[in-house]
């Protein structure tokens, strides 16, 4: 069931797939449609989820999931998954890869492995005041608050000095 993911509880399940590029903007309204289909037809166990997305940044699919009415199944899991690989097959772009990081630089949002994201936190290229993605945040409370943070405020501050 497709609700505004404005309107989803604070303890809503989120996950977050970033993109290791921009999407276009015709590919954000395929997607959308897509995503609309998905969400509207998600079920675990032939119960409808509540559950509502946003794409952010022309680089973020977030999901959120109101698991106070039915909680995401093992199946129901697998077939998002599914679908994000659809996505990747698609429109040839990695949503998956939990080993980049992205960052603001100004308005612009950047991409980079975590190797070299270490390396520029080694070369000060990157600081602790480095707006970062944290796409870790489990809930919608969550990634209300500690999504975008400053890289202090992260797991990326291990990378800090």
């Amino acid at each position: 069931m497709l609700v505004d993911f404005n309107i989803l509880p604070e303890e809503s399940r989120v996950w977050i797939y970033q993109a290791n590029r921009s999407l276009t903007e015709q590919e954000i309204e395929e997607i959308q449609s897509k995503l609309n289909v998905f969400v509207e037809h998600w079920t675990a166990h032939g119960s409808d989820l509540q559950s509502g997305f946003q794409i952010k940044y022309k680089r973020f699919i977030i999901i959120g999931l109101n698991q106070n009415l039915n909680a995401a199944t093992g199946c129901s899991i697998d077939a998002s998954v599914h679908f994000i690989q659809q996505l990747e097959k698609d429109y040839n772009v990695d949503l998956m890869d939990k080993m980049n990081v992205s960052y603001k630089q100004g308005e612009y949002i950047a991409y980079k492995s975590l190797i070299d994201f270490k390396k520029m936190a080694k070369d000060k290229a990157v600081s602790k005041k480095t707006i970062v993605f944290n796409n870790l945040v489990a809930n919608v409370g969550e990634f209300k608050e500690n999504w975008e943070v400053p890289a202090s405020e992260s797991w990326h501050s291990r990378f800090l000095k």
